[in-house]
């Protein structure tokens, strides 16, 4: 029998940021989380700024713990770290993981399964004189030249998903099984095909900061649109939601027609996020 998935976290932040916002819209969020479990083909390299939960249990944690002697009841406990991050690190299992956060450096092997791939994880320092905060690692690649292209399989699944994004405070389930986007992937294909894969030219988002003229820069307190986003969007064909009202989308979440979508009637309240792990030597 398959369980919903309750998604708890939204994207309902606005500029200009209160005192709860600006605290909360660097959260992880449940739905970004889920779009990850459905990636399929393999990565070479995963970016978080928090370490995976447990990842201390594959490196010398005795080691970590006589370096910052608060973390012990946490690795002792198996609380230290996110478990979002762990979930994907045992679903996606990359070659290398690479995390922040905690200011110390922190290596570990991975070993997936008695026959499976192996992550390499490592974790840097803060970058302070005589710290360990820059290591430099050579990736086996092909030959170039390279070039950035778009994903066929996230853009497939951005598109699918894009039907239940959360831009409220309330509560909403889907179905805790694998969408299919073999769909939209196809659909993608064929817009790629036709245009390139390569993403629209870069360009300037909002005024750059200018250090003579401190009013121009507090004046700049709406929410900019990015011209990337706004291109990405028109390519998939999808509406631009990341600024709109509370009311909108709540309105276009209710009349969703994605399977298994379903909104609660309560509010949810925030938690307070922790502030970056503190140094002890600051």
């Amino acid at each position: 029998m398959k369980h919903p998935i309750i998604c708890g976290n939204w994207h309902y932040e606005r500029p200009p940021y209160n005192e709860q916002t600006i605290r909360s819209v660097y959260h992880v969020r449940h739905y970004d989380v889920l779009k990850l479990m459905h990636v399929k083909e393999p990565l070479d390299i995963f970016l978080s700024h928090d370490w995976p939960l447990g990842i201390t249990e594959y490196g010398n944690w005795q080691e970590l713990i006589r370096a910052k002697n608060h973390f012990e009841a946490e690795v002792n406990n198996r609380t230290l770290g996110s478990k979002p991050a762990a979930e994907l690190l045992n679903k996606l299992k990359p070659p290398y993981w690479f995390s922040a956060h905690l200011h110390c450096r922190f290596p570990a092997i991975i070993q997936h399964g008695e026959n499976g791939p192996t992550t390499k994880f490592l974790a840097l320092d803060k970058c302070f004189r005589g710290r360990n905060f820059l290591q430099v690692i050579d990736i086996p690649s092909n030959p170039g030249p390279y070039e950035i292209h778009y994903d066929e399989e996230w853009l497939a699944i951005t598109r699918r998903f894009n039907s239940v994004f959360p831009l409220t405070q309330r509560r909403f389930t889907m179905r805790d099984e694998q969408l299919d986007t073999q769909d939209d992937r196809q659909w993608v294909r064929s817009k790629l095909n036709a245009r390139g894969f390569k993403p629209f030219d870069f360009v300037q988002t909002a005024p750059s900061f200018n250090p003579s003229n401190p009013v121009s820069n507090s004046s700049i307190t709406g929410s900019c649109r990015n011209p990337q986003t706004e291109s990405f969007l028109q390519l998939l064909e999808l509406p631009y939601l990341l600024d709109s009202s509370n009311s909108e989308g709540v309105e276009r979440n209710e009349s969703s027609s994605q399977p298994g979508n379903t909104l609660g009637d309560e509010d949810i309240e925030l938690p307070d996020e922790d502030e970056d792990a503190a140094d002890d030597d600051e």
